[in-house]
Parts: C-alpha cells; structure tokens; sequence
C-alpha cells in the first residue's frame, strides 16, 4: 500500500496544482532567504565604517567587501540546511490544493472535503516548522552517540515527524481533527514507515524541496486506503 501510493503520487508530479504548490513554497522561501541576506547587508553597511586602522598593516579599506562576501558564503551554507524547513512552512499553506488535485483524479466520486482557513493553514505551518527544527537541533546532538547509525535516527525521527504532520492533514479534511489523530495512532506503524520514506531524500539538495507536495500527495492516497474510501 505504501510503495503503491508513493508511486501514484509520482506519477502524478506534473499535475498543474502540484506544480502551483511547489512553485509557491520555493520561491516564497528564496524570497525571504534574499530579503535576510539584503537586510543582514544593510546592517554590515551601517555598522562597519568605510575604512579602519590595523595593526602592522595600516588603513584599511576593504573591510566592507571583506564581510559582504563572507555573509554571501554564510547564506549560501546556511540555505542548505533553512531551504528545507522554510519552502515546507510556506507549502504548509496550500497543501490542501495537493491532496483535491489527488482526489479529484483518483477519487473523483467524494464529496467535497472541510478545508481549512488561512489562519488554521498558518498555525499548523508554524507549529510544523517550530517542531521540526527543535527536534532536529536536539537530535543533531544524539547523533553524536549513534556513530553510523546517524542516517537511520535521522530517517526515523523525521520520518515519524512528516508521518504525523501529512496524515493528520490529509485525515481532518474528512474526518476533523481528533479522528484523525486517533486514525494515525491506530496505524502509526504504517504511518511511520511512510514517513521514513519521505525523510530518506531529505539530505538530497533540491529532490528534498518537493517532500511537501510528494508526501501530502502519497498520504492522500494511504488515507483512502486505509478507511477503504
């Protein structure tokens, strides 16, 4: 059932409405990564001066260039690990375009699903993202304990985490929120290994960046499964 869904959701990846959501999320996400970087410049432009006195070496006056360049380096580093996390908090808001594309395709005879309000797609975003990242971090530490199995805890942990955080978006569309939490509990061992699919590309620079749209898509299916919809 899993590999299965997980290739439909594939097979349907050139869906306009998948493309639409992938498109937003990345490029929102370039967006405030270069409004970061703009902003960080303009602070290394106010608060170095034009020229400064060192040691043995005298006036100085490409101190500016000096740290524009390296905040450049540091940008670039930092969007390998932030890229991930924030196109996922921006898809987070249009996820539900990806799971009527799937349904109206495959299971064009249901009806019409709860959405949910901007507001309700922008608290489960945030909280997403927050947990996320705070899990991570904390496990960046364990990983120091776990020697080669650094790459399973990884898989594990974040494949429990998207498990979790797509199943339950897709379920409360059709059966609330509480249903839905208790239907991902009764099949958290399918849940979870479906997660740890969509966790095994995220250390893949830019094949990770379509995890949202892919994992939404692949629960989509697993849901309908599941309740034999």
């Amino acid at each position: 059932m899993i590999l299965s869904s997980f290739l439909a959701a594939i097979g349907q990846l050139g869906d306009r409405r998948f493309l639409k959501v992938f498109a937003l999320g990345v490029g929102l996400a370039l967006a405030l990564l270069f409004a970061l970087y703009a902003l960080f410049l303009q602070l290394i432009g106010w608060f170095t001066p034009d020229s400064l006195t060192l040691p043995f070496i005298g006036e100085v006056h490409w101190v500016k260039d000096l740290l524009g360049w390296g905040s450049l380096l540091l940008m670039i580093g930092l969007s390998v690990f932030l890229m991930l996390p924030v196109a996922a908090l921006f898809s987070g808001l249009f996820l539900e375009d990806v799971a009527d594309a799937v349904e109206d395709r495959h299971y064009p005879r249901l009806p019409p699903a709860r959405g949910q309000s901007f507001y309700e797609g922008l608290v489960r975003s945030v909280n997403f993202f927050g947990v996320l990242i705070a899990v991570n971090l904390l496990a960046l530490i364990l990983y120091l304990f776990v020697g080669p199995f650094a790459p399973l805890m990884f898989w594990a942990v974040n494949g429990y985490l998207l498990g979790r955080e797509y199943f339950e978006t897709v379920a409360a569309r059709r059966l609330g929120p509480v249903e839905a939490k208790a239907l991902r509990r009764a099949n958290g061992g399918t849940v979870w290994l479906a997660g740890a699919l969509m966790a095994a590309p995220l250390s893949l620079p830019f094949i990770n960046l379509v995890i949202p749209v892919l994992g939404v898509a692949t629960f989509t299916h697993i849901f309908h499964r599941l309740t034999g919809r």
